[in-house]
């Protein structure tokens, strides 16, 4: 039976059951993919769905809020709470400029 404070994990100030721990490099479906490539995706993904306007723009801005949300929700045990507002606040204009282009 493990005792209390001891093991590896208390060595790493991390305790059993602590879902703030980071991600292991490689350990997600995203592992494989680079940083900057995911980045200039998104970029051009909502500069089209931003110029190009109407419903096509609106459906390619609601797809990447579809996507912010899904990694907001899949990493919300693991974010401190200013981390938490931070995306919150990124998704809610997200949503705002979808809304406004699908107005437009």
């Amino acid at each position: 039976m493990p005792t209390r404070g001891g093991g590896q994990g208390a060595r790493r100030g991390l305790r059993r059951g602590d879902t703030r721990r980071p991600l292991l490099p490689g350990s997600g479906p995203l592992a494989g993919v680079s940083p900057i490539l995911a980045f200039l995706v998104v970029v051009a993904v909502f500069a089209v769905g931003a110029i190009v306007g109407g419903l096509i723009g609106a459906l390619l801005l609601a797809l990447l809020a579809v996507g912010v949300a899904v990694l907001l929700a899949t990493t919300w045990p693991r974010l401190t709470p200013p981390e938490r507002l931070a995306r919150v606040l990124v998704l809610a204009v997200l949503v705002a400029v979808t809304i406004g282009v699908a107005l437009r």
